[in-house]
């Protein structure tokens, strides 16, 4: 707007303006404010006084000079001819006047023709304010008579903040959550936004309420996502489920529910770049931050794809359940084996390694050496040899969740006389909870008896935690995947006959 700005106060005027952009972002309000900074008594200003009899009328709509009209009800020719016959007489009561005709697109083509007469030689004290939501419509003999200006959606943090406003003026208590919501619910629109706070104010008996705004809106809360999201990161799939299945013993709207994964998932990998791209005063911050951890940045961006696509194709699904937990089990079968906790029973057991792998593991780092611990309690299994290494320890703790992301970024630095000593980068100093080390802690226990103890220290890492250790294996057995489709004489034929091309190769183990 500042050219706007500069043009009166430079007293510059053009002749007609175009104001386009989605429904409900201020285009009629802009064009009344033109109006006023045209025929207020102190102007023409960019700042009305909003208080003489110019401003006051025409805020109360009562403005002789201010002619409105609305094309979407008056698309005929003989209608614009009225109108423009009347521009020729000079205003009454103003310095100009301003014609505003709303939703221009829907004028007929000789509705158009006519005005285009008045715009071509428009007389000096006739100002026209064009408003459309469809400015593809609008001829182009027009559209190069106007000056145009596209009316961006409003920001949510901004619409929140003009309903807060408005509710404390107006006495109304309510909850930041809650407008929150309304916000995000109305996609830029703050007249969607008012419309909705309305409804919200009613549902909640005179108060804005989280609980009442959210069953208005028919959101989903996000602690089921997150718990979806805890699950797919621990390869859990009856965990995946059983969250759906709470779901739709809600009658919660999966299209929601895939819409609101889709704008976490892009939360998340924002914050995987920006770690401060969650606000300080957010409350889910630390979910947030902690749910970012869980995954490898290019599953995020898989995980996205599929929420994205299974949301447009859910109608094709012969009910929305089906859509939403078909888009989980497809997160949940591609998402690689080096990147979230592998489930019980689910991943094939890894092959002997080919001599490529051996030398490839001769030159990766020694683990650090494991000492022979004290005597176990009872019925507890011995604590592993020198040679055992903490992949395989943590493969038979049966962990899951957040203990298991901890245990699998971590490398042992020792074993002596019960007591586990564990490194874990300072990279994943995240993952440094008190409550996952109390489960880690319980899980060594459980497995070498209750004797054990546990310490972690941040350090440098030596690339042999297990994830890194499988995230080298998973990189192996890709470059052997490339290799071998690469040197396969039928898709050698393909290539050099056929101009084919091979997209992306995986390997199914």
């Amino acid at each position: 707007m500042r050219a706007l700005t500069n043009a009166l106060r430079g007293r510059r005027l053009h002749h007609a303006y175009l104001f386009t952009g989605t429904r409900g972002v201020g285009k009629t309000t802009l064009a009344r404010i033109i109006a006023k900074a045209l025929n207020c008594e102190q102007g023409p200003t960019d700042e009305p006084c909003g208080k003489c009899a110019a401003c006051v009328e025409i805020d109360s709509g009562r403005f002789v000079d201010l002619i409105e009209l609305d094309a979407a009800s008056n698309t005929q020719v003989d209608n614009m001819r009225e109108l423009l016959e009347n521009a020729m007489y000079a205003p009454t009561a103003g310095r100009y006047k301003v014609y505003i005709i709303d939703e221009v697109h829907m004028l007929s083509r000789n509705a158009f023709n006519a005005m285009l007469k008045t715009l071509e030689e428009p007389p000096e004290h006739v100002k026209f304010v064009l408003a459309t939501t469809d400015p593809q419509k609008i001829p182009v003999t027009v559209l190069s008579r106007c000056l145009q200006f596209n009316l961006k959606q409003i920001p949510q943090a901004q619409i929140q903040a003009r309903l807060t406003k408005i509710l404390e003026a107006e006495g109304v208590a309510s909850e930041p959550a809650a407008l929150a919501l309304v916000a995000r619910a109305a996609q830029g629109s703050l007249r969607d936004a008012l419309s909705l706070l309305d409804q919200a104010i009613a549902h909640g008996a005179g108060k804005v309420e989280t609980a009442a705004t959210r069953a208005m809106l028919g959101a989903v809360d996000q602690t089921y996502l997150h718990a979806i999201l805890r699950a797919l990161a621990a390869g859990d799939g009856a965990q995946l489920l059983a969250e759906a299945d709470r779901m739709a013993e809600r009658s919660l709207s999966f299209e929601m529910a895939l819409q609101e994964l889709g704008t976490l998932l892009h939360r998340l990998a924002l914050i995987q770049i920006v770690p401060d791209a969650a606000a300080e005063d957010d409350p889910d911050r630390q979910t947030l931050r902690e749910l970012a951890g869980l995954f490898a940045a290019e599953d995020l961006q898989l995980c996205y794809q599929i929420a994205v696509q299974a949301r447009s194709e859910i109608g094709l699904a012969p009910d929305e359940y089906a859509g939403f937990t078909m888009a989980l089990l497809r997160m949940l079968a591609f998402t690689p084996s080096g990147s979230a906790a592998e489930p019980k029973a689910s991943r094939p057991a890894r092959a002997a390694p080919r001599a490529p792998d051996k030398a490839a593991s001769a030159s990766a780092p020694p683990a650090a050496p494991v000492a022979v611990a004290r005597e176990p309690e009872a019925g507890a299994a011995a604590l592993p040899g020198a040679s055992a290494q903490w992949s395989d320890i943590v493969a038979g703790l049966g962990l899951t969740g957040m203990a298991r992301q901890l245990a699998d970024r971590c490398e042992l630095a020792s074993m002596e006389g019960g007591r586990v000593e564990l490194k874990l980068a300072r990279a994943h100093e995240r993952f440094l909870s008190k409550e996952y080390q109390e489960r880690l802690k319980a899980a060594l226990q459980k497995r070498y008896g209750g004797n054990v103890q546990l310490a972690i220290r941040l350090g440098e890492s030596t690339g042999n935690s297990p994830a890194e250790i499988a995230d080298r294996e998973r990189q192996r057995r890709e470059a052997r995947a490339v290799a071998d489709i690469e040197q396969d004489p039928f898709v050698r034929d393909l290539v050099e006959n056929f101009d084919a091309r091979v997209n992306s190769i995986k390997p199914i183990q």
